[in-house]
């Protein structure tokens, strides 16, 4: 199964007290839940839905060119709310669900932040580059320590990069310096099992222009 849909699998199955992920995946590019809805703490599998938002499209919607490898590259601007009590930190994470890697056993990393504070509430426009930031925010992408934008070629569909955003009870020993991307993405992941208090979803559209 594809690195993608054991994340989803994990936001859509993880018990607000459970231990085990349980496995099944929304179809890519899917919404986890109605906008701003929230789990059941009783039930197996419930885990509250926040709300993901950015000011700078619609989910579901074209990202600007400022915010992909064909214009400037920025981070865009992101805010969540209905986070859960008891959140310690957050991880975002960042992909392209429509170009498969490693023989199709994963897909393109494009930004992945963890140790995100608990106390926070989005992240700004452009996030500076570095393998840590001053409030202990970690990040990396498929080519460094810094945002990577959606560059999906004009020839073929628009592709859907997903970000994913997850609230934990703990924050995660993983350091961002050390270890191929995609083994960190990997080390973070398996960190995240047992700790997924709340999940959220953002999609963008995007390809090159001819």
């Amino acid at each position: 199964m594809r690195l993608s849909l054991l994340l989803i699998a994990m936001s859509c199955a993880f018990a607000v007290d459970a231990q085990t992920p349980q496995r099944g995946a929304p179809p890519p590019g899917g919404q986890p839940g109605a906008p701003g809805a929230r789990g059941g703490r009783g039930g197996r599998g419930a885990v509250p839905v926040m709300t993901l938002t950015s000011s700078a499209w619609a989910d579901g919607g074209q990202m600007p060119v400022k915010y992909t490898q064909a214009g400037e590259e920025a981070s865009p601007p992101l805010a969540w709310s209905n986070v859960p009590e008891g959140a310690a930190s957050f991880v975002l994470i960042f992909h392209d669900v429509d170009a498969a890697i490693g023989n199709g056993t994963d897909d393109l990393l494009h930004w992945m932040l963890w140790n995100i504070p608990g106390t926070a509430t989005g992240l700004p426009e452009r996030v500076p580059p570095g393998s840590q930031l001053p409030d202990g925010t970690r990040q990396i992408s498929a080519t460094g320590a810094s945002y990577r934008g959606p560059g999906a070629l004009a020839s073929g569909p628009a592709h859907h990069y997903v970000f994913e955003l997850f609230a934990l009870d703990a924050t995660l020993d993983v350091p961002a310096v050390g270890a191929l991307p995609p083994q960190t993405r990997a080390a973070v992941v398996t960190g995240m099992a047992g700790h997924v208090r709340g999940k959220a979803a953002y999609v963008g559209l995007f390809k090159r222009q001819p």
